[in-house]
């Protein structure tokens, strides 16, 4: 029997939601997935294939606390199925400029001339079929295309995705942050299934004072798809790690919010170069004289 929990939150909590459950249940092979909702919320689905309902019930409880009992929706059995290997495979693969972003059982639909990215869902946020996701990995194809970045950083990694992107196509070192740790490890595990582990240097890191990002500044490309009020709180500490003429890509962006982090890079000196849009996400690029 697999038992289905629902929990539902803003995204800081829903992720918080999907690390726990992957890092205290992953091993026993349960899917975690994570949705935005229509009204704004994310849904974390978690498909056990052990334990009763009341039993996982009570240690989704217990492992996240008070904040639990708001955000658990719904805790039940389903009809037999291989709800396990349906989770992994209602993810299919997308194709974004140059990138192949696939899970590990698409690996056969990898054709030539395409950079395959293999990650599977429910490790850490980034899977790539987010819009903001999709939208940095565009941005990063064309501005690959045009430049040839030595020094990149990619702040708020998640799954790693951008990272193992930009080391695949660069061949550089590429400093990886974020301020869970669960999420740098899967990224460090992701960086070494695409074969690019000695590139990616993952780091748990809670602020961009942190010595192995003072160490590699200054940066000719920082990519940070996180969130509208972190970046703008960011933007004093991150524009002096970024080299004269290099550039920001800044995404986790709904249209209200775009105008002020603009504003909190501009009254830093950094320019705004161009505005994509990606089902209703911005992806900003600036730029530093």
């Amino acid at each position: 029997m697999t038992i289905k929990a629902t929990l539902v939150a803003a995204f800081p909590e829903a992720r918080r939601i999907s690390n726990f459950l992957d890092r205290d249940y992953g091993e026993d092979g349960v899917v975690v997935s994570l949705d935005e909702r229509p009204d704004g919320l994310w849904s974390v689905d978690a498909y056990f294939e052990t334990g009763g309902a009341d039993e996982i019930a009570a240690g989704i409880c217990d492992g996240l606390g008070s904040d639990a009992f708001g955000a658990l929706q719904s805790v039940e059995a389903l009809p037999e199925s291989d709800w396990v290997r349906a989770g992994f495979k209602s993810l299919k693969p997308i194709a974004v400029g140059r990138f192949f972003v696939h899970g590990s059982h698409d690996r056969r639909l990898v054709s030539a001339g395409r950079v395959a990215i293999e990650i599977d869902a429910g490790l850490a946020f980034g899977t790539g079929h987010h819009a903001t996701t999709a939208g940095c990995l565009a941005v990063i194809d064309r501005l690959i295309r045009a430049r040839r970045f030595a020094r990149p950083l990619d702040l708020g990694t998640g799954s790693g995705v951008l990272a193992i992107a930009l080391a695949k196509t660069l061949r550089r070192r590429i400093v990886a942050t974020d301020i869970d740790p669960v999420a740098v490890e899967v990224a460090r595990e992701n960086a070494m299934r695409n074969r690019v582990g000695p590139w990616i240097e993952a780091v748990a890191a809670s602020d961009v004072s942190h010595a192995a990002i003072r160490s590699g500044a200054p940066y000719d490309l920082i990519v940070a798809n996180i969130l509208a009020d972190p970046l703008r709180r960011l933007a004093p500490k991150v524009t002096p790690l970024v080299a004269r003429g290099g550039i920001l890509v800044l995404s986790g962006l709904l249209p209200p919010q775009r105008e002020r982090v603009v504003a909190a890079y501009g009254a830093q000196g950094v320019r705004l170069k161009a505005v994509r849009i990606f089902d209703g996400w911005s992806v900003l690029v600036l730029q530093k004289p």
